[in-house]
């Protein structure tokens, strides 16, 4: 099972291998400036998990748009989406309220044709970790 890992601050393409429940899992992670070639690695994908950094506000326009053409692509139609929102733990964020918000996740959620989850997240403190790993093997199980 491949998960396909977008984050809008990371450069390049590095590969990870999990075992949940006893079921091998890759995590391939592509960063946000690789947008362009994103649809190459579409059909290999079985999951996706969509990062956003929110303390980052001037960015989020951008990552509202690059989530809309993951959404959209055929080859996820059916592929269960995890939208972290990142960095939960920095004073300047907006509260989730507001980000799902701008995003329009109300929107996003009732026009997709796949299934949308969405959490809150700080990779610093740990914040929301466990629920990101029982949403893998929910999904790794499946």
């Amino acid at each position: 099972m491949t998960f396909v890992f977008f984050l809008e601050l990371l450069v390049g393409t590095n590969l990870i291998d999990l075992t949940l429940k006893k079921k091998k899992v890759t995590l391939r992670e592509l960063g946000g400036c690789m947008g362009p070639i994103w649809p190459r690695y579409y059909k290999d994908c079985s999951s996706v998990i969509f990062m956003v950094d929110s303390s980052n506000i001037t960015q989020i326009s951008s990552s509202c748009i690059q989530l809309l053409s993951v959404l959209s692509a055929d080859p996820l139609c059916r592929a269960p989406v995890l939208i972290l929102f990142n960095k939960r733990d920095m004073p300047c964020t907006m509260s989730l309220t507001e980000l799902k918000s701008l995003f329009r996740m109300d929107d996003i959620i009732a026009s997709a044709s796949q299934p949308i989850t969405t959490l809150e997240l700080s990779v610093c403190t740990g914040q929301g970790l466990q629920e990101v790993l029982t949403w893998l093997e929910n999904i790794a199980v499946k």
